[in-house]
Parts: structure tokens; sequence; C-alpha cells
């Protein structure tokens, strides 16, 4: 049975691994058009892209409270009641949407943490103002994400992140270059053509919803529900606390980011090439976790305990092994792969120093990722999230803050970087205790 599990999972987190590759992308697009187009425009991007990114992650974990939910009632054969709970979701997407386009609308607060050339701030907040328009749609997708994954359907996502991708591509090429016949826009037509892409992705999922043949056992839109109070509040108890571990996982690395600034040109180009390494390693134990959230909340449904247990650890091997694999591949093409990112001898050297970071942490980063989406299938996400805060805020951020620059002797952008494998460590113990925790309690 493990070994069916093992399939299962594999079967289920390829499409997302490659959906979610497909979607960073597009950020490729951008930073490869802006690059040639403007430095000030890049900066924009980077500047107003991380706070895009930090607050689409935190609204989005909210909405993603639909998984467990719908895992759960799937489980469980309560199948009827599924498209009821979709519905809520979508109602509660639109309602996170109006805060979320206000907070991007007016970055002040963030924008503040750190001091940003008068021009690059000025092009940041258009670019955020743009993105604003688009946040009812991302939201809106992203519950049909949660949904699918929910149900062991990735596949559409897949198909429209590869269409998103490639609409992308020659849409901010035309309006960032001035091909399409007007002004060269610059980093507004990167915002223009993520709005147009977040549209493009709501309409396949309608369609999707109203018209594959693989969710007609779920008619959506057969009896539409107004607001509720009741399924709204259950979907804010579940997903607020999942909503900000996203957060706080994001910002982390974001204020990080602002940290290192403090150390010169050389230190932030260094870490953003390993930032960016990071990232990407990461979809293979995100990919990973949604698939056994999927696979344990099914199971926490029907109440089938011992397969729960088996798919979380056919999640623990499959994301342990294949992570510390990749481990191994980047520590051993470190010095190519960086070179591929920088011709700056000074730059490569620091990102050099920091790959090995990444490459030792991949092991720790898949436990704890994927006990924390484990513990969502059984629904519990209140103290995973103060495990989150207590150590990527706590040890990773503060830890390294005084590692890197107020240490007896300060390791400068290493410190932030051996802060953050302590943190990883940190979560995957606490996390894995607590998992540990819950698999013996639902077996009493």
């Amino acid at each position: 049975m493990l070994a069916q599990q093992f399939r299962q999972i594999l079967a289920h987190a390829t499409p997302i691994l490659l959906a979610q590759l497909s979607s960073m992308g597009m950020m490729i697009i951008d930073t490869v058009l802006l690059g040639h187009h403007g430095t000030d425009d890049l900066a924009a991007v980077a500047v107003g892209g991380g706070i895009y990114i930090s607050v689409v992650f935190a609204l989005a974990g909210i909405v993603q409270a639909v998984a467990p939910t719908v895992a759960h009632l799937h489980g469980a054969g309560r199948d009827e009641e599924i498209p009821g709970a979709l519905q809520q979701a979508l109602w509660l997407a639109l309602l996170l949407a109006v805060p979320g386009a206000c907070f991007l609308r007016h970055p002040g607060a963030l924008l503040a943490l750190s001091t940003i050339d008068p021009l690059v701030e000025e092009k940041a907040r258009a670019y955020l103002a743009l993105l604003a328009l688009g946040m009812p749609a991302i939201l809106l997708y992203r519950t049909f994400h949660a949904f699918c994954n929910a149900l062991g359907r990735p596949r559409p996502l897949l198909l429209i992140s590869l269409g998103g991708t490639l609409l992308h591509g020659v849409l901010a090429y035309l309006l960032v270059t001035g091909k399409w016949g007007g002004d060269a826009l610059g980093v507004l037509g990167c915002g223009v053509s993520n709005v147009v892409v977040s549209a493009f992705s709501v309409v396949c999922a309608t369609a999707y919803l109203r018209f594959g043949s693989a969710l007609r056992p779920w008619p959506v839109f057969a009896a539409w529900q107004w607001p509720r109070r009741k399924p709204l509040g259950e979907l804010l108890q579940l997903g607020l606390p999942m909503g900000f571990s996203h957060f706080v996982e994001i910002s982390s690395f974001t204020l990080m980011a602002l940290f290192v600034a403090q150390l010169g040109a050389t230190a932030v180009a260094g870490h953003r090439i390993v930032a960016n390494l990071a990232a990407i390693c990461y979809m293979l134990p995100l990919a990973l976790g949604i698939a056994t959230l999927a696979q344990v909340g099914q199971a926490a449904g029907a109440r089938h305990w011992r397969r729960a247990e088996l798919s979380i650890g056919a999640g623990l091997l499959l994301a342990g092994g294949l992570s510390a694999l990749l481990g191994l591949l980047l520590w051993s093409i470190a010095v190519p792969l960086t070179g591929a990112y920088t011709d700056d001898r000074a730059v490569q050297a620091v990102a050099l120093a920091l790959v090995g970071y990444v490459a030792f942490y991949q092991i720790f980063d898949a436990v704890q990722t994927i006990a924390a989406h484990a513990l969502r299938g059984y629904r519990i996400t209140f103290v995973p999230m103060c495990v989150h805060v207590v150590c990527f805020w706590g040890v990773g951020l503060l830890g390294g803050w005084w590692l890197a620059l107020h240490a007896p002797r300060p390791m400068g952008v290493a410190g932030f970087w051996l802060a953050s494998v302590l943190s990883l460590v940190l979560a995957a113990a606490l996390l894995g205790a607590l998992l540990w925790r819950a698999l013996r309690a639902v077996q009493r």
C-alpha cells in the first residue's frame, strides 16, 4: 500500500511542479525584458514584485482553506456538499481582494522599510497599482487551484499555467519594448500583461468548472449560494493561520533582502542569485506537500487513519530523498550554475560561498514543508503557524540580522543563510513532533 501512495503522490505532484515552474517563468520573462529595457524598471519590478508576492501569498493562503475542506468532504463521501464549499470560498476570495487591492495601491508602509531611489519608487507604485486591478482574478484562480488539488485533478492547472506563461511572454514583450505600435511601457507593460494573464486564468478556470468532464460530479453552478456567515467563518478559522504562515515564510526572504542591502551591491547580487536558486528548489517539496495534503485530507475525511499515515510516510520519503539529491546536484554544479547568472567574479564568489547553505538545508526544508501540509490535511493550522513565526521570523530573520551585522564577528550575508538553515532544522523538528502527536491522537 505504501507503493500505491508513492505512485499517487508522484502522479499528483508532477503536474503541480511543472505548473509552478511555468509560473516562475513569468518572473524570469519580466527580469530578462526589463534587464534590457532599463535599470530603473528592473529595480521597480524587483521591489514591487516582492511586495506583490507577499500580499498574494498571504491572501491566497487563506482561500486555500478550501483544500482541506473539500478533501475531507470528498473522503467522507459527502460530495453533494462540495459545490457549496467552493462557492463560499469564491465569495471569500472576492471579499479578501478588497483589502488586498487597497494595500497594493497604498504600499507606503513596506516601501518605507528601505531607502529607495525616488524614480524607482514611483515606478514601483505605478506597477503595484496596475496589479491591484488583477487582485480579484488572482484570488479566484488560487481558489480554483486549491479546489482542483484537493480532488486530485491538477492537470488543468498545468495547461492553464503553460497557456498563461506563453501569453505573458508575447504580451509583455510587445508592451515593454513598444513593438505593439505605441510607446515602450517598461515595467508598466509587465503590470498590464500580469493583469491580462490573471483574467485569462479565471476565464479558463470558469470554463473548466462549467464544461470539464472530470468535474462533472460536482456541478458548481447548479445551485448558487450567496455568502453565508457560518461556512465563511469556518474557512477563515482554518485559512487565516495558513495565510499568515505563507506571509511569514515569504516576507522573511523579502525582509532579508532589505537587510542585505546594507552590505553593498556585491552582497545583494550574490544573495539574489542564491535566493533565486532556493526558490526554484522549493518548488519540489511544495508540489509534494500539496499532493500529500490532498491524500491525507481525503483519508482523514474517510477516517482511514492507516492510509493517512502511509500518505505522510510516502510524502516524507519522496520529499526528503529527492530534495537530498537536488541538494547534492546543486552543490556539484555550483560553479557553472552561478557563472550562468553573472560574469562578475566578486558576485560569483559571494554566491558560491552561499550555495552550500541552500544545498544542505534541502532535506530539512522538505521535512517541514511536508509536515506542515500534512497537518493542514488534518485541519491543524494554528500551532504550525506559531512554529513558522518563531522559526522564520525569530531564528531565521532576527538571528540572521544578529549573525550578519551585530555578532562579535559579523558573518555578513552568510549569517542570514546560516540562520535560515537553523530555522529550517528547528521547524522540521517542531512540526515533525507535532505531526507525530497528531498521528498518535487520531489512532486512540
